[in-house]
């Protein structure tokens, strides 16, 4: 599942497609939306909260979408071919541009005043302009013996981190993703750092100083499993974390994150 700097960044690729452009065609290949036409509309504002994505157009509408695991959004010239089969769950066109999303975990169109509908639960995004570190930080103790490693998947508390950033953040803090919330002494000071990792990397994914070579930057334990930790020299673990079938990958140093 993308992290929320890929959303991010994501949000941006449709900004410059689609705001302040009328759309030419819309074309919802999902049965509970399929006969919904935004023709004739300006899309005013794309943003993300989390690893959602909010498109907002004329008449008070949004285009709510979620890539889950396998979507993404992709922006080509208008008139280009689309990709082929069934992959393709919606397409927002103008004169210029046409954004196609692919493999969309979630398609939903709501009135923007019901926004909090698809949103609402969500907690504190980290990389809102209205970032709230206190609620943040509230959320998470509110759960005290839950794994550290969970809270923080948990978007409840608050929205954007993934796997990556989950392990990088804890390793960076020393921090075993067993330990238990209540235990770890400074919450204040790992949510902050997990800010400023998504903050330094929304733009230029190649810019993380913490290797992952697929995405274009090094790691401290992602995508590293059973090589030597770069501090230590142990080698960095592997498992998987949360109920089953909601388990995702954890990786991290027993060494320099005891439990």
């Amino acid at each position: 599942m993308p992290e929320g700097d890929a959303v991010y960044r994501t949000a941006e690729r449709l900004r410059h497609a689609l705001d302040g452009r009328v759309l030419t065609r819309s074309d919802f290949r999902v049965p509970r939306h399929a006969t919904a036409d935004l023709t004739g509309r300006a899309v005013t504002r794309t943003e993300s909260y989390g690893k959602h994505l909010l498109t907002r157009v004329e008449g008070g509408l949004t285009v709510h979408t979620h890539l889950r695991m396998e979507g993404s959004w992709v922006v080509m010239p208008e008139g280009r071919r689309l990709p082929q089969g069934d992959k393709v769950r919606l397409v927002l066109a103008n004169a210029e541009w046409q954004a196609v999303g692919v493999r969309l975990g979630m398609v939903d169109l709501l009135r923007t005043e019901h926004e909090d509908r698809v949103i609402g639960h969500l907690g504190p995004d980290l990389l809102g302009q209205d970032w709230d570190q206190d609620e943040a930080v509230a959320r998470l103790r509110g759960n005290p013996d839950t794994t550290i490693g969970e809270a923080l998947l948990d978007q409840r508390n608050l929205a954007g981190i993934g796997t990556i950033y989950r392990a990088e953040t804890l390793f960076l803090r020393g921090v075993s993703p067993w330990r238990p919330v209540g235990a770890v002494a400074d919450l204040d000071g790992l949510v902050s750092l997990a800010r400023r990792l998504l903050e330094a990397n929304k733009d230029h994914a190649s810019t993380i100083t913490t290797g992952d070579r697929r995405r274009g930057f090094e790691t401290w334990v992602y995508g590293r499993a059973g090589r030597p930790c770069r501090r230590c020299g142990s080698r960095i673990r592997r498992g998987e974390m949360g109920a089953q079938p909601q388990e995702r990958l954890i990786l991290w140093c027993d060494r320099c994150q005891p439990g």
